[in-house]
This record gives structure tokens, C-alpha cells and sequence, in this order.
């Protein structure tokens, strides 16, 4: 005779850019199993970038299904999700997509960014949302839709983030987290509401937007069709996550201003998190995915990607027909001192954030002589990313007034040790790696375990289901060649702007 198990486990699920990843998690964190699936991408013209949003359920419903499959349904109590941030679908009444999803990466925006930000107020918009004005939050973009897709704007019945659009499709209900409706620009993140004032000036009314709610409640239980479709046991809890970002920040129990999260991937992205809510252009402002509190974010959009930039586009290699080329690469990398002999690499290949906020900036060699060989130029750009991130951490322990004593790394970019080593150096900070690598799912999970009462609150979550592993320390020798050099890097967009630069200064608390 079977025997029914206890519901001892939650689900992290991970809607990302280009995949769904599904962890089944018990109380201490351990994955009992795990899925992955695949979520296209297309660009239907140079720097767009859509989805379509059935794509997302797709991914979700078959990892969920694997994994309950996996496990059984009956031990799973609730699930919760992280989504990739400032992705945004226009659903019909009936919804269905109206149009396709509109991506992050997306850049149709910057005609009109500078005429919103200026129809609020600069500082105002900053005030209200944590987001200085750029390309990346939504609103720019539900701008651009409304003044060139003006009937699609107007027919539109809701606009939802990824985290709403697979709420609904798990519980029929749209409702999101704070910490995922925050990346949209349009979101108060002091009143934890849609704010009026953006709001009136866009021209949409708030119940064309998900209801938001703290990350950890219940959103809802999974429907009969859904469970049908997912596998799972109707009835189960599913609660409010957060963006991945954040998610991630929870994953690695980065819930106090001395540790950092650090996403070492296609961009790279640094958050430190605060109780008080305080906004800089030296960085954005976000929700965290916890009780309370924000994470000061740093994002430098081309991390990994313009690693693989130099390696196919200027060395005409080719990683899946030459497996080995990354380690040889950071082989001959070793052999260069720290500073590769005066070379600079500028990582603005797509634009900067954080503290320019420039998106028609670009990357830059200074320094370049007959000297200088490929193992440089692959140095220059992991350093250059490093200076870049010591300088954004600067920034936000100025602002802070709390100096960070370690950044817990994650993401693909882990695997290379030297780069470990040298932002080490670089920032004179510990690096520790994640003992979870998919922490924005564990996050999620963690999330989920606040909805199913497992804790009585984020942080004792936080401790008991995540951990760390191997550190990388500083050395000492490299930290002393590499403080000059750092305020040498400080000096290379400015001088190439003409001076005419500021790194922060524009704060509010």
C-alpha cells in the first residue's frame, strides 16, 4: 500500500533571460532536485529584444513538471518565483499577449528617456523609484510603446513582469512582488505601492497593473488547470518572490550591509543591502526580496559579454569548436604582472549605468603599444571590469557609511579564478563563491518557505538554507600596485568626456 509523504519541501523557480530553472529545496537549503529549460530570445531588429510571454509558462510548466516528477507532488507545500527584472508583456483582456514581450536588453527606449524623466523631474523620478534615468526601468519603454504602438497601449488590459504574468498562469489571479514590480520605474519604493505621480504622467490608470505584495506571501494556490499542466498538486501555496537580482541577494544570505552579492555574468551586477532607503546616482535602488530593507545596485552591463566580445569578435576564437581556448587564455593571462604594463581596458561596450549613466558611452584600450599581446588585452578586461566594480562599491559605502567586508560571488564568470583573484585585489574585499550556484532559485525557494511559516523571518530563512564555500583573499602586493592604478582607471572616461563628469552627488534619503 503507498503511503502519502509530508510536504517537506518548496520550489525556487527562476524565470531568467534565456531560461526557467526549477529547485526542489528542503529545510536546510539541500537541492533534492532540479530542472532546466530553455526560453528563446529574439531581436527583430538591431538592439530589440522580445519573448513571447506563452514561452515563459512553457519553460516554467516543464521544469516545474520534471521536478515534481522528480520528488512527488504531494511533498511539495508551495513554490515562489524570481524573474528576470524590467521585462514586461501587454496582455489583452482575454491574456493573451497582445504583442511580444518586451526584454531588458531591449534599447528602442532612448528617445524617451530623457523627455519622461523631465516631464516628472530628474530628481523626483530618482526620489520615488531608486532608478536615475536611463534605457533599463519599463516605464521608458511603456513611453515608447504609447507614442508609437498608441492603439496596442490603449488595448492593453494589464501590463505585468514576468513573476505576475506566471502567477497568473499558476493561480489565474495577476499579482506580483515588491520586489519584482520595483524594476519597473513606476513603483514608490517608500509607500510599497504604483505611484500616483508617474503614473498621471504615463496615462495609465493602476488596475492596468499587477496588485504588488510583500515578497513571502501568498499569492495564491495553484489551480486544477495548472496543477494539470505543471504537475503539481492543486492547492499548493505559491507566494511572492522577487526579481533575480534580488533573489540572488537572498540566496547568498546577503541581508546586511558587510556582504555583497556579485552576479558574475553576461552583466555584472553588485548589490549591497540597507535598512534605510537612500537613492544616489552612484547607484539604483531596489526592493529587497526580505522583510524589509533595499539593496544599492551596481550594474555594469557588459561583463562576461565583453569577455566573449574580445574573445570571438578580436581574437576570431571560437569557444564550442575550441573548448580549451578560456584556459589558455587565463593561463598566459598569470604570466602578466598586475596593471599589464600600463594597459586600460574602459567595459563600456554597451553603454554605462552607474555613476555616468551614459548609454552612449563606449569601451576603450588607453595605453596600447607594440608591447602589448593578446595575453594583455585578456587581462586588461578582467581588471577593467574589477576596477569598475571597486569604484561602484566606493560609491555606495560612501553613501552607506558601512564598508563591505566580503562579496559572495555567482554566476558563470565563478569559474574563472584568475578574475576572482584579481577583483580580490582590485577591491581589497574577501571573495567567497555561493555553495548554491543558481541563487536567484534558492532565493525564490527561500521565499516560498517564508509562505509555508518554516521561519519566523528572512534572515533565520537566510541563515539556515543558504552557505558559502571557498574564499579568495587579497594579496597583499597586488593591493598595493593596484590602489594607483585604480584612481589612474577612475580617470579614463572623464578624460575621454572632456571632464565634464559627475560620479554622484544627487542623493536623497
Amino acid at each position: 500500500m503507498k503511503t502519502e509523504r509530508a510536504a517537506d519541501l518548496v520550489i525556487g523557480l527562476d524565470s531568467s533571460t534565456t531560461g526557467c530553472k526549477a529547485l526542489a529545496l528542503d529545510r536546510r537549503g539541500r537541492v533534492v532536485a532540479r530542472a532546466a529549460r530553455f526560453i528563446p530570445l529574439s531581436s527583430p531588429r538591431p538592439n530589440w529584444y522580445e519573448q513571447d510571454p506563452e514561452d515563459w509558462w512553457t519553460a516554467a510548466r516543464r521544469a516545474l513538471r520534471l521536478v515534481a516528477r522528480s520528488v512527488g507532488p504531494e511533498r511539495v507545500v508551495a513554490l515562489a518565483v524570481s524573474n528576470q527584472r524590467e521585462t514586461f508583456a501587454a496582455l489583452g483582456k482575454n491574456g493573451r499577449a497582445i504583442r511580444p514581450a518586451i526584454v531588458w536588453l531591449d534599447e528602442r527606449c532612448q528617445d524617451e528617456v530623457g523627455a519622461f524623466a523631465d516631464a516628472v523631474g530628474r530628481r523626483r523620478i530618482m526620489t520615488i523609484t531608486g532608478k536615475p534615468a536611463s534605457q533599463s526601468p519599463v516605464v521608458y519603454r511603456l513611453a515608447w510603446m504609447k507614442k508609437h504602438e498608441p492603439k496596442l497601449f490603449t488595448r492593453a488590459a494589464v501590463f505585468c513582469d514576468v513573476h505576475a504574468y506566471l502567477a497568473w498562469k499558476l493561480t489565474g489571479v495577476f499579482k506580483t512582488s515588491w520586489a519584482s514590480a520595483d524594476p519597473f520605474g513606476l513603483f514608490d519604493l517608500r509607500e510599497k505601492r504604483w505611484s500616483p505621480v508617474i503614473l498621471q504622467t504615463l496615462g495609465l490608470p493602476a488596475d492596468r497593473l499587477p496588485e504588488t505584495f510583500a515578497p513571502g506571501s501568498v499569492l495564491g494556490a495553484v489551480s486544477p488547470a495548472a496543477a494539470r499542466a505543471c504537475g503539481l498538486a492543486a492547492g499548493t501555496i505559491v507566494a511572492a518572490g522577487g526579481g533575480d537580482g534580488q533573489a540572488a541577494g537572498l540566496g547568498v544570505n546577503a541581508l546586511s550591509g558587510e556582504r555583497a552579492y556579485l552576479n558574475l555574468g553576461t552583466a555584472v551586477v553588485a548589490g549591497v543591502f540597507g535598512a534605510a532607503c537612500r537613492t544616489d546616482t552612484a547607484f539604483r535602488t531596489l526592493t529587497a526580496c526580505a522583510d524589509s530593507g533595499y539593496y544599492f545596485e551596481c550594474s555594469l552591463r557588459a561583463g562576461t559579454f565583453a569577455i566573449d566580445w574580445l574573445v570571438r569578435n578580436t581574437f576570431g576564437l571560437d569557444p564550442k569548436t575550441d573548448p580549451g581556448v578560456y584556459r589558455r587564455l587565463e593561463n598566459g593571462a598569470r604570466r602578466i604582472a598586475p596593471g599589464c604594463d600600463g594597459l586600460f581596458h574602459l567595459p563600456y561596450l554597451c553603454g554605462v549605468m552607474n555613476p555616468y549613466w551614459d548609454i552612449d558611452a563606449r569601451g576603450a584600450f588607453t595605453g596600447i603599444s607594440s608591447a602589448h599581446g593578446r595575453f594583455h588585452l585578456y587581462r586588461a578586461v578582467l581588471e577593467g571590469i574589477a576596477f569598475e566594480q571597486a569604484l561602484a562599491l566606493r560609491a555606495v559605502e560612501r553613501a552607506t557609511g558601512e564598508p563591505v567586508r566580503e562579496l559572495v560571488a555567482i554566476g558563470g564568470g565563478t569559474a574563472n579564478r584568475l578574475w576572482l583573484g584579481i577583483l580580490a585585489d582590485v577591491t581589497g574585499k574577501t571573495i567567497r563563491l555561493a555553495a548554491e550556484t543558481e541563487a536567484s532559485a534558492l532565493g525564490a525557494g527561500i521565499a516560498a518557505a517564508m509562505a509555508a511559516g518554516w521561519f519566523p523571518g528572512f534572515k533565520q530563512a537566510g541563515k539556515a538554507m543558504t552557505g558559502v564555500k571557498a574564499a579568495v583573499l587579497p594579496d597583499p602586493k597586488n593591493r598595493n600596485i593596484y590602489r594607483p592604478l585604480l584612481e589612474k582607471y577612475a580617470s579614463i572616461y572623464p578624460g575621454l568626456k572632456g571632464g565634464k563628469t559627475r560620479v554622484s552627488g544627487d542623493r536623497t534619503r
